[in-house]
Order: structure tokens, then C-alpha cells, then sequence
């Protein structure tokens, strides 16, 4: 069990991506944009692979504020949410929560990086924090919850 502030851009990135080694089963997102998490970098892209073909019920679960970044800039990771569509969901938070600021990203219900003003690095990383992390998990699934556009993976049209 261990808590920790996190205060500097860099110190971020590197929880980003010991949390995303630790994973096993379960990976859950809610941002701004997704901007600050460089998941399709290439050390993370891999990683949400491994889970995601590890088959398990809802592996990758995004809610962001703002789609168009993830729908201009992250081809790849649009394309694993095409291939993986039985196991990943990616929505739009509906606009009435667009004043908020925060970002989680939580791996198997027990561990997470909370980012807690957008602009700023500065967060919280629990690892093996169960308790702690309830709060959080109830947010998110209050956040997923709460409806929202979800994100279309496929161009429609002719």
C-alpha cells in the first residue's frame, strides 16, 4: 500500500506508465482529452493492448469532457476501440459537466493516479489503496453513469 503527491509533468508521465504496467484486468479513464495521458505513445499503446487482449468484461472504459481531440489525434487508439468494441467504451461526459477539472485514471479497482486540476500536474497516486480508492471508483461510475454522447469509432456516411 503506498500513497503519493505528485507534483511536477514529469512525475506524472512516470505514474502513467507504472500504472499501466501494473494492470491486469482493468483499465478506467476519466479526462479532460486525454491530451496529458499520451496513451498512444510507445510504451502505453502496448499496454492497453495486453489488457485488452486479456478478453475481460468492459477492460477499457473512457469518459472524456472533450472527444475532439480523440477523434482528430488518436487514430490508434480509435482503431483499439474499433477492434476491442466488445470489451471498451469510450463516451463524452454530457455538457453540464463540462466545468470540471479533474482527472482519474484507475487500473483493477485498486490502484490510481487522480490528477486533480487539469492544467496542473499536481495528483494523487494510490497503489493498493482500496479503501481510499472507493470514493473514486463511485465517481467514475457516477460519471459513466450520468449519460453523455458515446464516441463513434466508425465514419458514417456513404
Amino acid at each position: 500500500m503506498a500513497r503519493e503527491l505528485i507534483t511536477s509533468w514529469e512525475g506524472y508521465q512516470t505514474a502513467i506508465d507504472r500504472l499501466l504496467f501494473m494492470a491486469c484486468q482493468k483499465i478506467c479513464i476519466y479526462d479532460e482529452d486525454l491530451g496529458q495521458l499520451k496513451l498512444e505513445s510507445s510504451l502505453r499503446l502496448p499496454q492497453i493492448k495486453r489488457i485488452l487482449r486479456a478478453g475481460h468484461k468492459e477492460s477499457l472504459q473512457i469518459i472524456v469532457r472533450n472527444a475532439e481531440r480523440l477523434h482528430n489525434q488518436s487514430p490508434l487508439l480509435i482503431k483499439l476501440l474499433t477492434d476491442f468494441s466488445h470489451l471498451a467504451t469510450a463516451q463524452q461526459s454530457p455538457p453540464n459537466m463540462a466545468h470540471l477539472r479533474d482527472s482519474m485514471l484507475i487500473i483493477d479497482d485498486k490502484h490510481a493516479l487522480i490528477r486533480f486540476e487539469r492544467d496542473l500536474p499536481r495528483s494523487k497516486l494510490l497503489v493498493d489503496e482500496i479503501d481510499e480508492l472507493k470514493p473514486y471508483l463511485n465517481r467514475f461510475s457516477e460519471l459513466s453513469s450520468a449519460g453523455g454522447e458515446p464516441i463513434r469509432t466508425s465514419t458514417l456516411g456513404l
